[in-house]
């Protein structure tokens, strides 16, 4: 009878100590799943309604509708007028204000919906807005409205000129170089 006792007591123990080593083995898993993660990759899992803080001390909330490589497109909510689109380099990226639901879903693989958008740059997105000759507003902490005119690796030309104009030769103010890095966002309005 002790005997039995004996060798149930350590089989209970075995079970433990398997268990124990088992949930060791995927938590390391885990950290180190999440340790490889971008911050792309967070967005892209994140909810659909982000509250941006923006590098150069805005704040911008919207709702995402495309991710690129390294930019995300969205319908702005609040920071600027409602309802305009927006396309945010994720350079520009300050911070992002989730709640915990929001921070835990952020680290769960995301389900996304095509690997072709995944792999559209910045650039190419702001060549799209050029080709429609799209009225934009450079956002940052020197906003400037014009079309884009030309589009570089890492910089733009901006035709300058009132926001509502068409680019027109009298309309147009002048022609600005404008790095990547001199704005936070491209409004749409």
């Amino acid at each position: 009878m002790r005997f039995e006792d004996l060798f149930d007591d350590l089989e209970s123990q075995l079970e433990a100590e398997l268990g124990a080593e088992r949930r060791d083995l995927e938590a390391e898993e885990e950290r180190f799943r999440v340790g490889r993660l971008e911050l792309r990759d967070r967005i892209a899992a994140a909810p659909r309604q982000l509250d941006l803080a923006l590098r150069g001390g805005a704040r911008l909330r919207l709702r995402r509708m495309a991710l690129g490589r390294d930019w995300l497109n969205g319908i702005v909510l609040e920071g600027a007028p409602a309802d305009t689109g927006a396309i945010v380099p994720l350079h520009a990226i300050a911070g992002i204000e989730l709640d915990a639901d929001g921070a835990a879903a952020s680290v769960r693989p995301a389900k996304e919906a095509g690997d072709l958008q995944a792999r559209l740059s910045f650039a190419f997105a702001l060549r799209d807005l050029a080709r429609r000759r799209a009225a934009v507003i450079l956002e940052g902490t020197m906003p400037v409205s014009g079309t884009i005119d030309r589009v570089g690796r890492d910089h733009l030309d901006l035709a300058v000129h009132e926001p509502g104009e068409h680019p027109r030769r009298s309309s147009v103010r002048s022609w600005r170089v404008v790095p990547f890095s001199a704005f936070d966002w491209v409004r749409m309005p």
